[in-house]
């Protein structure tokens, strides 16, 4: 019944010919720099670190994501496939990062349509934003509940949906 990562469950009688795979989280195909630290549970799977990287419980950050050094990465947040986070970032609580904009109307099966999102050094994202594939510069401040649904160019401080600068820093 059960594997390394997997385990079959039956439903119920009524329907006992279909069965459901439930995979375990966990942390797979990694690279870190030195200091890492990591609180169970999560899903980390093919995703690069560098030095002194925290990331908070229940965080999901997909394969092809880089993280620079001395970057806080919170509870609940989730950072998809190519997503690129520069140096000394912090990643607020429950942050969502979207690389599929659904341009046809529903979720892209072509990775070759997908976009990451680039974070420069020194950003700071608050709770419960979500980022979508944009290119955000050095020295910004992310609002908590910000929606970033274009570039941002100029350092300072966003906040809103859609995110607009509400002062320098």
């Amino acid at each position: 019944m059960a594997n390394n990562n997997a385990k079959t469950h039956t439903k119920s009688k009524k329907a006992q010919s279909s069965q459901m795979q439930i995979l375990q989280s966990g942390i797979v195909d990694i690279t870190h720099g030195s200091g890492f630290c990591a609180v169970e549970p999560l899903n980390l799977y093919g995703c690069h670190f560098g030095d002194n990287c925290f990331v908070g419980p229940f965080v999901e950050i997909q394969n092809e994501v880089t993280i620079g050094h001395n970057c806080r990465i919170q509870s609940h947040s989730f950072i998809c496939s190519l997503s690129i986070i520069g140096d000394n970032c912090f990643i607020g609580h429950s942050v969502a990062f979207v690389n599929d904009l659904f341009r046809e109307g529903k979720p892209s099966a072509d990775k070759n349509k997908w976009r990451g999102a680039s974070v420069g050094n020194n950003v700071s994202i608050g709770s419960n934003a979500t980022i979508l594939p944009v290119k955000i510069c050095d020295n910004v401040v992310i609002g908590a509940g910000t929606v970033v649904t274009k570039d941002i160019t100029k350092s300072g401080i966003y906040a809103g949906n859609p995110a607009k600068k509400i002062r320098d820093l």
